[in-house]
């Protein structure tokens, strides 16, 4: 196996929110969002793992600030922590507005992909190096959102 960084795995993601992407209030569709929050944390996965990686669980989705009509969404997509076949991806959502030069965070995800083969059977993924302090604290933090997501699913 392979081991990789996390500033390798990374993935940026930008789109234009367009009057389609809208909901009545001008806001950006929460499921617009989460369909590219899911396709970026994908290709942060698979760059990841040099293989097809499918979505096993998204955990929370924070909803912090609206984006609106005319903005421009960053995600920024990495791989927190690896465990055997699953990984964890951060997802942070930027918005920007252009014409007043500003850049707020906007929304904050946790998905779990599992690596697969050829057949779609889980394999074995590629180890995560954490270098920075940053990525270190959100490598902890993945182990224990995992903790926790294997205790719900026995409670249930």
């Amino acid at each position: 196996m392979l081991k990789k960084t996390v500033k390798e795995s990374m993935v940026t993601m930008t789109e234009l929110v367009l009057p389609n992407d809208t909901n009545q209030l001008g806001n950006l569709l929460g499921g617009k969002l989460m369909h590219w929050i899911d396709i970026c944390a994908a290709m942060a996965a698979s760059k990841h793992s040099n293989r097809v990686c499918v979505t096993a669980s998204v955990d929370k989705i924070d909803f912090i600030q609206p984006i609106r009509l005319g903005n421009v969404v960053n995600l920024v997509a990495s791989v927190n922590k690896v465990f055997n076949t699953s990984m964890e991806v951060g997802v942070k959502v930027y918005r920007e507005s252009h014409l007043e030069g500003t850049r707020v965070h906007a929304n904050t995800a946790y998905l779990t992909f599992v690596s697969v083969d050829e057949f779609g059977k889980p394999v074995k993924t590629n180890e995560i190096i954490p270098e920075t302090d940053e990525e270190k604290r959100r490598y902890e933090e993945a182990g224990i959102r995992r903790k926790n997501r294997l205790k719900s699913r026995r409670n249930k």
